[in-house]
């Protein structure tokens, strides 16, 4: 049954049941409650009184006002307004199979959940997003803007706006709207497509909200998450338009992400171009408001330090009370962290934001099938090595466990981190 007819039964059924309510509560207790329903007790003893005479008069008034009562008690409560209740959930919330009761407790345990900060970029961030978002509805994802690659450049070169694509994978993983519309979110033009070639769908879908709000990318990212009704929400480090710049181990500097990545050398130092961006205010008070903030997994180089490289996001990482984790990557990543250990993660992030911004350390210590593994040889990446004596050795508390998905690509787990994450809570 179509969710507004069964509203409408549901409401038939609640007036019902509340007229029978009324008059039960006046035959059965014999006494006007409301002005006027001393004559609706006169008119029923008048009409029962043509059936039954004497005392039996009052003790069927009296039956018959205990039937109505039950009756209005179920028709109203049961099946007016929990039907009603039930049909109002499926109109929000199209495709909702929990009762009502387990909905209503679900949304109230995230709304009261603790405060999570998310930091990154990349598949990294999306990744662990769809694991939190089920511990909390309280997430601010972090995101870096500094893509400038694929789609996203694209974009950059033709609207001159923020690159979208990092943010799109982010509103996706935290969405709690049906899987047609994020699949829609995130479809990706073929080759063929012409001058859509390359495109994902929702980056075109922001740009397009970045017009109809004037510009104003922040507003544009509010509207395309009440479309996915996301759980938390998803803000850029900065919204000033910026570059990344590298200091190769060769003493050559290069800039844009896609050319840094791509040169093959090794990265000694990463900056902001230029270097005085104004961090969003949004990040900031998320930071100083966090009970826990998650930094990483994602590309070192080009999603984790350009955020904290934002002035003022260092600082206040710093400063926060907040349990902060850096997410160590399962694999290292060609061009950026080709033999890195887990310490030598942290040591490029200690060398380019010269603070200590976090405490803990989430260090993968599962080992991925064979067949895995060597896929991933032929593209040069390997199982990240888990230095934990060095790891203490900087000052950090290393948490190790099991945190690999093996799919059809090796990464985080994102429901094994989220419970780690929690853990450190309590």
């Amino acid at each position: 049954m179509p969710a507004a007819a069964g509203l409408k039964k549901a409401a038939l059924l609640g007036f019902l049941g509340l007229a029978f309510l009324i008059f039960g509560v006046v035959l059965t207790f014999r006494t006007p409650l409301v002005l006027g329903l001393d004559s609706l007790y006169t008119w029923s003893r008048f009409a029962v009184g043509h059936v039954v005479k004497g005392q039996a008069l009052d003790d069927t008034i009296w039956a018959t006002g205990g039937v109505l009562l039950f009756l209005g008690v179920y028709l109203f409560v049961l099946l007016g307004l929990r039907n009603g209740f039930r049909h109002m959930i499926e109109t929000i919330a199209p495709g909702t199979k929990a009762g009502i009761v387990d909905v209503y407790r679900q949304r109230q345990n995230l709304a009261q959940g603790p405060h999570i900060v998310a930091i990154g970029g990349g598949t990294g961030l999306s990744t662990i997003l769809r694991g939190l978002k089920n511990k909390s509805s309280n997430i601010t994802a972090i995101v870096t803007v500094s893509d400038d690659g694929g789609s996203s450049g694209r974009l950059i070169k033709d609207k001159g706006m923020i690159p979208p694509g990092d943010i799109r994978n982010c509103l996706v993983a935290l969405a709690d709207a049906e899987k047609s519309m994020t699949d829609l979110f995130q479809h990706r033009f073929k080759d063929d497509s012409g001058s859509l070639s390359g495109h994902a769908l929702g980056n075109l879908l922001i740009a397009a909200l970045v017009d109809q709000s004037r510009g104003d990318f922040e507003k544009a990212v509010e509207r395309a998450s009440d479309v996915l009704n996301i759980r938390g929400r998803v803000v850029p480090s900065t919204l000033d338009r910026v570059r990344l710049r590298a200091l190769l181990d060769n003493g050559m500097e290069i800039c844009g992400e896609t050319a840094i990545v791509s040169s093959g050398s090794k990265i000694r130092r990463i900056f902001l171009d230029p270097a005085s961006v104004t961090p969003h205010k949004a990040a900031l008070e998320a930071i100083a408001d966090a009970d826990v903030i998650c930094i990483g997994p994602g590309s070192v180089y080009t999603s984790i330090i350009p955020n904290l490289l934002v002035p003022g996001i260092a600082q206040a990482l710093k400063e926060t009370q907040a349990v902060k984790a850096y997410i160590c990557n399962v694999m290292t990543q060609p061009g950026e962290s080709d033999t890195f250990t887990a310490s030598e993660h942290i040591t490029a992030i200690l060398t380019n934001t010269e603070s200590r911004i976090f405490d803990y350390v989430l260090v993968n210590k599962g080992v991925p099938s064979e067949a895995a593994l060597a896929k991933y040889r032929e593209s040069g990446q390997f199982l990240v090595e888990a230095d934990l004596d060095r790891i203490r050795a900087q000052g950090f508390r290393p948490i190790v466990r099991d945190f690999t998905s093996e799919s059809d690509f090796v990464r985080h787990d994102s429901f094994k981190v989220a419970e780690c994450v929690m853990g450190l809570l309590r």
